[in-house]
């Protein structure tokens, strides 16, 4: 039964699709086979369902598909009602002869009409109606004389020849009997349908369109599109602007085909153009068509079709390049509809080019969030943005004329978030004097851009996404200085909390390349200062909007998923994380490992890096360590050479061809970063290797400590100078032997092991006290000293002994 309900869904649909063919081909009449297919099956249906001890028999889901096949069949068969019991007055007629059409005798009244198509006409139908489903045409009258009677099903027994009683005596076994009852509910349908005809008829003639008229000659003639205009009409300007409106009022409601409207304004374009009503008119048309193409996408949240985006494009491109090229036109939300003008100048338009790109660049950003960022279609998508930007420049140019300070500063930072995370080696050119000072770089129009929203912008956001956008591109560029300079004074770290969450992702993202920056001029400090809080958190994907990170259940809900994916930036715009991570990790190991080899024995020893101290701790925790082969592991390895001072393994695990395809391999003129490193690994090393070893020293030569870590001594001296002049090395340098002498200052592990005891149980003294004194003044508070005496004898004497000693002078532990 299952399976036969899956069938009969089939069937159904395949019909669905089919009617256009048989209205035309079949003039509108039900094919015999399909017919014979839903009485056998209604037949069969009926059989088993009367068999109440089959039907127990029946599993639980025959049953219930049972059920939903009689429901359903039942249900369907009603559109079939007259077509069917037709067919069951002669059955066992071929299905060949039902393809002849049937003529059918008019009355003298002329009431009863043959099989019928429809078409728009000027006169009404005569009453009668027609359904493709059921043949011929009912008359609304029904007690004419053209209406038809099929008889019943003991008339069509009686009328049936002596060979065909065993068959009918089948069939009959199957039939539903007819009942008084059955025959009113069939006059009451009727009755109802023709009301509803007669309804539909009185609305369109209300609506002052013209009736239906039945053609004979059973072919349905397809209803031709409306016509823009009549044809004597004198099409004025008047004319159009009224039927715009007439289109344009149907926009948003709820049975308006969108598809149509664009067409419809399309043929109303081509209708002012061939009668050259003038630009304004022009222009205003472009602009509805531009705004039904948006919203013909009924999802805000979905991306445009590529069929619309390309309209979009060409529509908008074509608007402006009219706007540009008409002389005094004013274009801006603050006209109202009364005080347009469009046929003398200058020409007033209400409307918001500005709105339209800004709603256009937001469509391109979808479409590139929908496409697989590894495929041939993104790379395609992406080569729209050319278009984009060409028509951001055109916008520019248009509102630069009419000179709008708000308008100016939201166009120029559309052109910003194009431009300010894009790479342009003519910079580095220009800085190398490869180039010329005169021709303008992106640096130059950056601060063209951004400089003119810092001056004229009212809103505070759009100069905060400006002023984080600049210093992305410095950043980018290696502008160090620039960069640093403009953050610290713009004091955004204390403010930017307070920020909506892409200006926060732009702080992020902004940060991270700060951090990439300082790291390339090797302030490493600096560069794990600006990374340190990206990291920490764990969520660098999301804080950077790359992607969400897998959580727990009910940890985010559906909507906030949904808002929080379309904050995300497109493929081409990401930051590489693992890069992030490294320089993150190394910076770290450079600062941290020579502190921790200073602060062996320190036990209030503060912790820089709590990212690289869980890498570290994990890596000591395993029982066995094989070599490294992912880039945390690599940094892990190097980390425990330097802790050592062996420069030359760190240098070897930072720097390979692994970690060079991963990491290094990314950077711009990589070369100079990979030897910048090893020069910091060295110096590193050796003041780890100081700190470790100076103990064991009583001195040690300069000349030594160059050759061992392959420096200049101009370079090793600078560095033990300032590591001395630090008070982080007690010893001293003579110059005639050139020589660090040690002055063994520095505890021994004994000492410093009694130290750290000490310390510990002077920590562990002072809480108690503090603990004590608490629970003390609430119990005296509380009235209740003789129970706090009851409780805690001993320890009260004691700790009050201690009071009095360490008051008298003494000290106890």
């Amino acid at each position: 039964m299952s399976s036969m309900l899956n069938s009969f869904e089939d069937l159904m649909r395949a019909y669905q699709k089919a009617i256009p063919v048989i209205a035309k081909e079949e003039n509108g009449v039900v094919p015999r086979f399909y017919l014979r297919c839903l009485v056998e099956l209604d037949d069969f249906i009926n059989e088993v369902w009367e068999d109440r001890e089959g039907r127990k028999n029946m599993s639980k889901n025959n049953s219930k598909s049972l059920a939903s096949l009689r429901q359903k069949l039942r249900k369907y068969n009603k559109e079939f009602e007259e077509d069917i019991s037709k067919f069951r007055e002669n059955p066992d007629q071929a299905d060949e002869d039902e393809e002849q059409p049937k003529e059918v005798d008019d009355d003298s009244d002329g009431d009863t009409p043959g099989p019928a198509a429809f078409k728009k006409g000027g006169s009404e139908a005569s009453g009668a109606k027609m359904d493709f489903h059921k043949g011929p045409p009912i008359d609304d009258d029904e007690g004419s004389d053209g209406s038809i009677n099929w008889g019943s099903d003991s008339d069509t027994t009686t009328e049936s020849s002596e060979d065909e009683s065993q068959s009918v005596a089948i069939r009959e076994r199957f039939l539903k009997k007819t009942t008084d009852k059955d025959e009113e509910e069939k006059k009451e349908r009727k009755k109802e349908r023709k009301e509803k005809e007669k309804r539909k008829h009185k609305e369109g003639e209300d609506d002052g369109e013209e009736g239906w008229e039945v053609v004979r000659g059973g072919v349905a003639i397809p209803t031709e599109k409306p016509k823009m205009f009549a044809k004597d009409a004198e099409i004025d300007l008047n004319l159009v602007l009224k039927k715009l409106g007439e289109i344009v009022a149907a926009r948003g409601k709820k049975r308006t085909d969108r598809r149509e409207q664009i067409e419809l304004l399309h043929e109303l374009q081509a209708v002012a153009d061939a009668h050259h009503l003038g630009p304004a008119i022009a222009i205003k048309i472009k602009l509805a068509i531009i705004s039904s193409i948006f919203d013909y996408n009924p999802k805000v949240s979905d991306a445009m079709k590529p069929e619309y985006w390309a309209k979009l494009l060409e529509r908008i491109s074509e608007a402006l390049d009219m706007l540009l090229v008409t002389p005094d036109i004013i274009i801006g939300e603050n006209i109202s509809e009364e005080n347009e003008c469009y046929d003398k100048q200058p020409y007033r338009i209400r409307g918001c080019i500005l709105t339209i790109v800004e709603r256009l660049d937001e469509e391109f950003i979808k479409l590139l969030k929908e496409c697989d960022p590894h495929s041939n279609e993104y790379v395609q998508r992406l080569t729209d943005e050319k278009r984009v930007t060409s028509i951001i420049d055109k916008v520019q140019l248009f509102l630069e004329k009419q000179s709008v300070n708000s308008e100016l500063c939201r166009i120029y930072m559309r052109k910003i978030e194009h431009l300010y995370y894009k790479f342009d080696p003519n910079v580095l050119k220009q800085k190398k004097g490869e180039l010329s000072q005169t021709e303008e770089t992106s640096i130059q129009v950056m601060d063209k851009l951004c400089k003119y929203v810092y001056d004229k912008d009212v809103t505070d956001r759009l100069r905060t996404r400006a002023i984080l956008s600049h210093v992305y591109h410095h950043a980018l560029h290696d502008n160090w200085f620039q960069a640093r300079d403009l953050i610290l004074m713009s004091h955004l770290q204390e403010t930017i909390q307070h920020s909506d969450p892409p200006t926060q992702i732009l702080y992020n993202r902004t940060m991270a390349h700060l951090g990439l920056c300082a790291f390339r001029h090797a302030n490493i400090k600096d560069s794990h200062n600006c990374l340190v809080d990206l990291m920490m958190t764990g969520k660098t994907k999301e804080l950077l909007a790359q992607g969400l990170m897998p959580q727990r259940q009910h940890e985010r809900s559906k909507e906030q998923e949904k808002v929080e994916k379309q904050r995300q930036m497109p493929f081409h715009m990401h930051i590489n994380l693992e890069l992030i991570e490294c320089v993150y990790l190394v910076s770290a190991m450079l600062i941290e490992i020579p502190y921790m080899a200073a602060h062996e024995f320190d036990a209030r020893r503060r912790m820089i890096s709590k990212t690289f101290y869980q890498q570290l701790r994990s890596s000591e925790r395993q029982s066995l360590v094989g070599p490294p082969e992912s880039m945390r592991e690599h940094v892990v390895a190097a980390s425990k050479a330097m802790r050592n001072g062996n420069w030359s393994a760190c240098a070897t695990f930072i720097i390979n061809e692994k970690m060079n395809a991963k990491v290094w391999d990314l950077f711009y003129e990589a070369d100079k970063v990979r030897s910048m490193l090893t020069r910091l690994i060295k110096e590193e090393s050796l003041r780890t290797y100081l700190f470790t070893y100076s103990h064991v020293y009583a001195s040690i030569s300069i000349q030594t400590l160059a050759a061992m870590f392959q420096l200049e001594e101009s370079i090793v001296h600078s560095i033990i100078s300032k590591m001395i002049i630090n008070e982080e090395l007690m010893a001293s340098l003579d110059d005639p032997t050139q020589t660090v002498v040690m002055h063994r200052s520095e505890p021994s592990r004994l000492q410093s092991l009694a130290l750290q005891l000490a310390d510990k149980v002077n920590n562990f003294v002072d809480s108690n006290e503090r603990i004590f004194e608490m629970k003390q003044g609430s119990a005296l508070r509380g009235g209740n000293q003789g129970a706090f005496r009851q409780n805690y004898p001993r320890q009260g004497q004691d700790w009050a002994r201690q009071r009095r000693e360490r008051e008298a002078g003494g000290r106890v532990y």
